[in-house]
């Protein structure tokens, strides 16, 4: 595999280069994602427990010990509590979009990854062929030992380009498709939550206006 690599010549090194700079976001998003997964059900129950038995407070101090977008959406949902299923709803809302641009932070890098590798392969084919028309030129002769250099180099900076781009479009793919699923698993829970706290509010009214604070 080294050996090929430096076959391929010059253009070999950027294409080097985007692959380790694509790895880099590829192990940040899994490590990210990663610590944004939590079990939805047993989050959920958790919080509606803690709301039954200790209050609006305490509900929000278990969305405060648990990482998570879901979480963080369900602690906004509660910082209006009392103050009107519009306002709730609207909080939940704002959250929610919030949650979303941090999981997708940084998937704009892994798809310039995916569009800069081919480029950069295909670049350097152009540059092998240039490089094989030119030792023709040269040497007045098109036996194939004269050009074979320049179109080894011109495959291999392609055939390179295209692997990067295919291992970083797997993870890139991969991605997209937990944030897909955190995302739904928001929506769904975040939908049943406004539920339980109208339920809530009806059973207490207690809780006023002014919103729960803390």
């Amino acid at each position: 595999m080294v050996e090929l690599f430096l076959r391929g010549g010059d253009f070999m090194w950027p294409i080097l280069a985007v692959f380790i700079i694509g790895l880099m976001f590829v192990i940040e998003r899994f490590i990210s994602l990663s610590m944004s997964t939590v079990n939805t059900k047993k989050f959920v129950v958790k919080v509606n427990q803690a709301l039954q038995e200790g209050g609006p407070q305490a509900a929000k101090e278990v969305c405060e010990k648990t990482r998570g977008p879901i979480a963080s959406v369900f602690h906004a949902g509660l910082q209006r509590m009392g103050m009107g299923i519009d306002a709730v709803e609207k909080n939940i809302m704002n959250a929610g979009q919030i949650e979303m641009s941090f999981l997708e932070k940084n998937l704009v890098w892994l798809s310039t990854v995916i569009a800069i590798a081919p480029m950069l392969g295909f670049t350097g084919t152009v540059s092998g062929m240039v490089g094989a028309f030119d030792a023709i030129a040269a040497a007045n002769n098109i036996s194939p030992s004269i050009v074979a250099d320049g179109i080894s180099q011109a495959l291999l900076t392609t055939l390179f380009g295209l692997i990067v781009a295919m291992i970083i479009q797997f993870f890139n793919n991969f991605f997209v498709s937990r944030i897909d699923k955190i995302v739904g698993d928001m929506q769904e829970a975040s939908v049943e939550f406004v539920d339980t706290l109208l339920e809530y509010e009806a059973a207490h009214p207690e809780v006023t206006r002014g919103g729960i604070n803390g």
